[in-house]
């Protein structure tokens, strides 16, 4: 299965207003990944996720392609230190 790890991913675009955090936690609770997601104020969503490697890259993937209404133009991928992880749940911030 794979040991969790956590990354935090800085998604650019049209991604407030249209739903992308409630679209990550959806995405999130259907892998089984930890973590939450809030807006920046520079107009980024900021995502922390923690999982296996298989269940961050499906993440990764849809976090790539985003609900319909929005249109994602980049993502960052920063590894996040295991004091950053979240016990249980997705949350939005």
């Amino acid at each position: 299965m794979g040991r969790p790890l956590a990354r935090k991913y800085y998604i650019s675009g049209q991604v407030q207003g249209v739903g992308y955090r409630y679209f990550a936690q959806r995405v999130a609770r259907d892998l089984r990944v930890r973590g939450w997601a809030r807006n920046l104020e520079d107009g980024r969503v900021e995502v922390l996720a923690v999982g296996t490697p298989h269940q961050l890259q499906d993440f990764e993937g849809e976090l790539r392609v985003g609900p319909p209404r929005a249109d994602v133009r980049g993502i960052a991928v920063e590894d996040a230190p295991a004091l950053d992880a979240v016990n249980t749940g997705f949350y939005i911030r």
